[in-house]
């Protein structure tokens, strides 16, 4: 058989054997079980609020069981541990079965939803939630739901932290069902804290608040003090070559002599800047010259147009 198929029939077989405890040990207050497969055998460990009425007188009714478990589960010598419930206000199943049983005598729900709920946060329960569905005072169905506290309904914690019970009660105008869930006292949550008030915390330095630029712009400037007579300015006594230090000099002409320096020699036929004025000044007359000749030849001419 595939892995797959195993845990489906392990779980059908649990769940028949847990309605099975529910039938034969509801009087005896059940509370619900645990099984466990070991090498000698099955290990059943059951939970139930009145564990005298669940061995019976010497042992006859435990017996019973047993035998009953081999017969109809096929289960390998299975072992029976009954243990008693601490605080029967706290298992969601035995809570269930008794507002179910409280429904079919007659108790009217809103009353008998109230007395439960209160009575499990008495208990010390951190939340707790009971859902009433079916035909609770008519013809048509309906949900009831009680709260109190703190719950949680989906998540991680809603399967390992939460106890969850069901019940019915079987009324005349039809079944009711009931379900109880119940946070334990004590229990963890993922989203609890604490506050520690006896803790020594480091002091934090307040950096202050940094000015902004309009301030800034808005303050007026600092006047530098004006150096009097009588004041003495200091002025270095040290000349500029002892305030250089040698040693960069040294680096800087050892790396310039490293590297070749390329020299540019001056043109010898380059004239001076002093002869390149006069020589300007000189063309300058000329051109003057020949422009007041000009003009003195069309005078000339115009003189003689007219004669």
């Amino acid at each position: 058989m595939a892995d797959e198929h195993q845990f489906i029939e392990d779980g059908l077989q649990r769940s028949q054997i847990d309605e099975f405890f529910a039938d034969e040990l509801g009087r005896a207050g059940y509370g619900g079980m645990d099984v466990a497969k070991t090498p000698m055998g099955t290990q059943i460990v059951l939970k139930a609020e009145k564990p005298g009425m669940v061995i019976g007188k010497g042992g006859k009714n435990i017996r019973k069981v047993t035998t009953a478990l081999e017969e109809r589960f096929d289960l390998d010598d299975p072992q029976i541990d009954v243990q008693e419930v601490d605080e029967p206000d706290l298992n969601a199943r035995i809570v269930a079965d008794r507002l179910a049983n409280a429904l079919e005598r007659g108790w009217y729900f809103r009353k008998a939803g109230h007395t439960t709920i209160d009575r499990i946060i008495e208990a010390g329960a951190l939340g707790a939630e009971i859902v009433l569905s079916g035909k609770v005072t008519g013809a048509r169905s309906r949900v009831e739901k009680f709260n109190r506290g703190y719950i949680k309904h989906n998540g991680e914690p809603a399967q390992e932290i939460v106890d969850e019970g069901q019940g019915v009660a079987v009324m005349k105008l039809g079944t009711i069902g009931v379900t109880v869930k119940i946070i334990p006292p004590g229990a963890e949550l993922p989203d609890d804290f604490e506050i520690h008030e006896d803790v020594d915390v480091e002091p934090v330095e307040q950096i202050a608040d940094s000015e902004g630029v309009e301030s800034l712009l808005e303050e007026e400037p600092e006047a530098v003090p004006e150096a009097g007579e009588g004041d003495e300015v200091e002025v270095p006594d040290e000349s500029p070559e002892e305030v250089i230090d040698e040693d960069v000099v040294e680096e800087v002409i050892e790396e310039t002599d490293d590297e070749p320096v390329e020299t540019v020699e001056a043109d010898e036929d380059e004239p001076d800047l002093d002869d390149l004025d006069e020589d300007v000044e000189a063309e300058a007359e000329e051109l003057l010259d020949e422009m007041d000749g000009a003009d003195g030849d069309d005078a000339d001419a115009d003189g003689a147009e007219g004669a």
